[in-house]
């Protein structure tokens, strides 16, 4: 379905504003993973801070700090007045925040809220390490928290911000390796409105060849195990065919391992979102929140 070309917005002139979602007590969260490799989680309570960095005539352009015990994690949201619906968008491995920004701004102009999480060791503000599945295995026996559970827990913090703005159905929505943390974290957060993977997959249940606690932990990261929790709730698979990077079988068998409502959608281009992918976004979204600007 195609959409109509986004309306040029009027800048407007910028001003700062620090402002906190609700405290919660300081509590560092618990995390506990079954026998069969299912995760859950209690997630590290967080404060939210916000610097409006511009205002336009169709949205407000905000940085986002996500402070908790378990370090700062920054994002960047474009905010309509009156958003239909929200984006929480988990980028790729070593893409920044602002490599979508653009992108958050023409969804923010379309009347969608549109936030972008620097992800924890992606090379941006937010302090970590690259994904590194060893060094968290060793965390998870130490009884600290994995890295990776933390960055899932960073899309549910960013979809309470969102929705403590304004009451509204959020959508986890990631890329590449980001698609694997927004897929558990739908899976696992029943606020979540729906999630959206874009050239992503799980890791096969590559666990089933370990025992033990190798074995639990694999398949507590790898969303092909979480993503049966997505039932009742929309997801939506984009994969190119041609993609070099994983491989469009993979990106089929994520779209197998979940559960119905879902649709999956072949698009033209290499790997992770483009113009194609947006287009088709916002078309199904108009048909479930009808036209927008």
């Amino acid at each position: 379905m195609r959409t109509s070309l986004l309306l040029p917005c009027l800048l407007l002139l910028p001003f700062v504003l620090i402002a906190c979602c609700v405290e919660e007590p300081v509590s560092r969260g618990t995390y506990s993973v079954d026998e069969a490799g299912m995760l859950s989680l209690v997630c590290p309570s967080c404060r939210a801070e916000e610097t409006i960095l511009s205002k336009h005539e169709c949205y407000t352009l905000y940085r986002v700090v996500f402070r908790s015990g378990e370090g700062d994690v920054y994002a960047i949201a474009a905010i309509p007045e009156n958003p239909v619906a929200g984006f929480v968008l988990v980028p790729g491995a070593g893409v920044k925040k602002e490599g979508h920004l653009g992108r958050a701004e023409n969804y923010a102009a379309q009347g969608y809220a549109y936030l972008i999480l620097d992800v924890r060791g992606n090379g941006g503000e937010t302090a970590g390490y690259p994904m590194d599945l060893e060094k968290d295995f060793q965390r998870f026996m130490a009884g600290e928290w994995p890295q990776y559970y933390l960055s899932v827990c960073d899309v549910s913090s960013a979809r309470t911000y969102l929705q403590e703005k304004s009451i509204i159905p959020v959508y986890a929505t990631g890329e590449s390796n980001g698609g694997r943390y927004a897929a558990i974290a739908a899976a696992l957060d029943r606020e979540f409105a729906g999630y959206i993977g874009i050239s992503t997959s799980g890791f096969s249940r590559a666990g089933e060849a370990y025992t033990g606690d190798a074995r639990r932990f694999l398949l507590s990261v790898d969303p092909e195990i979480s993503v049966v929790k997505m039932t009742g709730r929309n997801s939506w698979i984009f994969h190119a065919p041609g993609d070099p990077v994983i491989p469009y079988s993979a990106g089929q068998a994520l779209y197998a391992a979940l559960p119905e409502p879902k649709e999956f959608f072949p698009f033209n281009g290499t790997h992770g979102q483009n113009e194609e992918v947006d287009a088709r976004i916002l078309g199904e979204c108009a048909q479930i929140y009808g036209p927008q600007r």
